[in-house]
């Protein structure tokens, strides 16, 4: 029997997992995180991408636009700005909100411009656009 540890992914608006998983794969600001049980304590952030995780009934993905994640050695806990499940994503969305993310970064008035924000929102648009193509789903028209 494979060793376990406790997961528990939440946003702002709701708890999209809390159960029992074999691994978690996370997209940490400085690179992707492998998480199994036992690992050491840290916390860290999160960047956009794809929070992937093994349970005994196979591999879940969420998308997440950025957060904190705490590691013990038998529990982790993701507290996520915003999270998708994977079959809720839109790729007609993200490429509008890219789109518009990018049209903003060529805006006219630079003082009024919040570079920060509007990057943030590229990433997690592009983010979301590639873990739609990673995981095989495609427009529905």
């Amino acid at each position: 029997m494979p060793m376990t540890m406790d997961l528990d992914v939440v946003s702002a608006e709701e708890s999209l997992f809390s159960g029992i998983v074999e691994e978690v794969i996370a997209p940490g600001a400085m690179g992707d995180l492998g998480i199994m049980p036992r690992h050491s304590q840290l916390i860290t952030t999160l960047k956009a991408g794809e929070l992937r995780f093994k349970t005994k009934d196979g591999e879940v993905s969420l998308f997440v636009a950025g957060g904190i994640m705490e590691v013990q050695p038998s529990i982790v806990t993701v507290l996520a700005d915003t999270a998708v499940r994977a079959e809720d994503l839109d790729e007609q969305a993200a490429l509008e909100a890219k789109k518009r993310a990018e049209d903003a970064l060529q805006g006219k008035d630079p003082e009024d411009m919040d570079y920060e924000a509007i990057q943030a929102e590229l990433d997690a648009a592009k983010a979301q656009i590639e873990m739609i193509h990673r995981i095989g789903k495609t427009l529905r028209g």
